[in-house]
């Protein structure tokens, strides 16, 4: 496993979070927005976190119909979720001011 695919697996779950807020959001439209922000996951590593996070009510879903093909099931945030998120947001940036510090060779 490369660096950069450990430092994604402990960041995604908050991605994930951070832009089902913004809307209700389907698997495959998911991975494609990560991808836009430079993220490269699979479908195969989103589906089971989409599977964990509302195992622990942080998202629910619903099936839509789609325009092309079968009803997809889009993912929104429920307020456990806002709650995770927000939480998820201070300690990444209590966490990324550390590294840059550090990567800086800056005093603690």
């Amino acid at each position: 496993m490369t660096i950069q695919s450990q430092l994604l697996k402990g960041v995604l779950e908050g991605s994930i979070l951070a832009i089902v807020k913004q809307e209700p959001t389907y698997g495959y439209e998911l991975a494609l927005k990560l991808h836009k922000h430079g993220l490269d996951v699979s479908e195969g590593s989103i589906y089971p976190i989409l599977l964990r996070l509302q195992k622990e009510k942080l998202i629910t879903s619903e099936r839509r119909p789609s325009p092309s093909g079968p009803s997809r099931k889009y993912y929104m945030l429920t307020d456990l979720g806002e709650e995770s998120l927000a939480t998820f947001k201070v300690s990444w940036q209590q966490l990324e001011h550390s590294v840059d510090s550090i990567l800086k060779g800056g005093d603690a």
